[in-house]
């Protein structure tokens, strides 16, 4: 072991309000070749699965008494946890992760990226292109597979005749996904690059308007630091439920509710299900209302990744839910953030590296390119899972209502400027290769089958190694407490 620099982990933990002497306790493997790419991918992901393990460190050591246990952050974890979609089998079937329409398009001046996983935003892109829709799976018809064909390529030829931001605008119009794509210059320049620069990498806003809720002790093995805490998972996609999947994973009940009307992925579901219970429930209907106010009356946490002010009509934005329920802990994450003029539109990891330069940093003069991995999606799924089990700390020593918002954006410019780059603080380091996932890959047996599947990244001293139970199918659970 050497002492060498860490780079970005200071600043994550600072972000948390974490003690800075607490990050004496962490250490790294650190391996040439994970996760490679021109911007420092995974100087972010260390930093931001490490300062999650540290918080469950934390609040490990807040709830049995003892020494925080030490940290270590494997890079070969981390870099198989990143990209824990792509390594997901169900019953030795690889999932599906990008629809056909979803990726980058020539226009007229440039490039655009489109989002059309899901049947309602691919209907809202071919519509605003004017273009019938079709269908968007090869199910193994061969009708089937030249319509889909034929549509892609529609949609290029629509495509090669408009600008980019026309597209972006009309799509958006629409209720469709589409980003210009945009150099970082391009990006600083835009109102909503602006706002997003203007705002901290992690908002933590805390009222005093609830007594201390101390945490009964901890015992067994392993240890479970999130044990008793009931969390409302509100969340979709994969930024959110990294988050509450990690929760999960350190002994959290988690809930996760959806609409009944929004269409959900199952391999998707699968890879950030495990852990955790799922239910749907349509809070337009009175009886499926009763029932989620029932489930929000005893949440500790309540985690949402919607845009903001989505909820807000159901009484869920943080100053309703502060006003209800007094000392409970706001998690909130979104694709642009809160401010400027981008903050209600949807966006996904994708669409986020469009529109602030990385991909134009990751690509070549010819076409755009891609992080190795959603990135900002998992990074910022550990922070949020992070600045929770801060919260929890928070809260069992000096009470108080706790808020903690993220978006995809402002992680995007914390990797693209020096917040990943610079050396915080010297760490134990010890350094080899990167040889493949493998040892980082493990099969669990389950409702949906047998899954290989990723190990989780948090890690430390006495710690959990893996979930308590498998994923289910979306919408199979009943929706009440354990």
């Amino acid at each position: 072991m050497t002492q060498t620099s860490w780079e970005s982990t200071g600043e994550a933990w600072a972000a948390l309000g974490g003690d800075p002497a607490l990050l004496s306790g962490v250490s790294a493997v650190v391996r040439d070749g994970a996760l490679p790419a021109r911007l420092p991918v995974i100087g972010l992901a260390r930093a931001c699965a490490g300062v999650c393990a540290l918080t469950a460190a934390e609040l490990t050591a807040a709830r049995t008494g003892r020494q925080v246990p030490r940290v270590r952050v494997d890079d070969g974890a981390v870099a198989t946890a990143f990209t824990s979609e792509r390594h997901l089998l169900v019953d030795g079937r690889a999932p599906v992760n990008f629809a056909p329409l979803s990726r980058f398009w020539r226009t007229a001046d440039g490039w655009v990226r489109t989002h059309a996983n899901y049947p309602h935003h691919r209907a809202a892109l071919t519509a605003a292109l004017g273009l019938a829709d079709e269908p968007s799976v090869d199910t193994g018809d061969a009708g089937d597979a030249v319509d889909t064909v034929d549509m892609v390529t529609s949609v290029a030829a629509c495509l090669a005749e408009r600008s980019a931001v026309e597209v972006e605008d009309a799509v958006y119009a629409a209720g469709g996904l589409a980003v210009a794509l945009r150099s970082p210059k391009e990006w600083t320049a835009h109102p909503q690059g602006a706002a997003v620069a203007a705002a901290p990498l992690l908002r933590r806003e805390r009222s005093c308007d609830a007594p201390a809720l101390p945490m009964p002790p901890l015992d067994g093995d392993p240890a479970l630091p999130a044990q008793g805490v009931r969390v409302l998972d509100l969340t979709r996609v994969i930024a959110g439920p990294v988050a509450t999947r990690t929760l999960a994973l350190l002994g959290a009940d988690v809930l996760r509710v959806d609409s009944p009307r929004l269409p959900e992925l199952a391999d998707q579901h699968a890879d950030t299900g495990f852990g955790k219970r799922s239910a749907t429930l349509d809070l337009e209907a009175r009886a499926d209302r009763r029932v989620f106010e029932e489930l929000l009356a005893r949440a500790d946490v309540v985690v949402t990744g919607y845009r903001p002010g989505t909820l807000d009509r159901f009484g869920l934005s943080p100053e309703a839910l502060a006003e209800r329920r007094p000392g409970v802990v706001l998690a909130q994450l979104s694709a642009w953030g809160e401010d400027g003029p981008w903050a209600a539109r949807r966006g996904f990891d994708s669409l986020v590296q469009a529109a602030t330069g990385i991909a134009a940093v990751e690509g070549s003069p010819e076409r755009p390119g891609a992080l190795p991995a959603q990135a900002l999606d998992h990074g910022s799924g550990y922070l949020l899972a992070a600045a929770v089990l801060r919260a929890l700390t928070e809260r069992s020593a000096t009470g108080g209502t706790h808020l903690a918002r993220l978006s995809l954006a402002r992680t995007a410019a914390w990797l693209m400027g020096t917040g990943a780059h610079q050396a915080q603080q010297a760490q134990q380091v010890q350094k080899t290769a990167y040889d493949g996932p493998g040892p980082w890959l493990t099969e669990t047996d389950g409702p949906l089958g047998r899954l290989r599947h990723a190990v989780a990244p948090v890690s430390f001293e006495g710690g959990p190694d893996n979930w308590s139970r498998p994923p289910g199918a979306w919408g199979a659970d009943r929706p009440a407490w354990r």
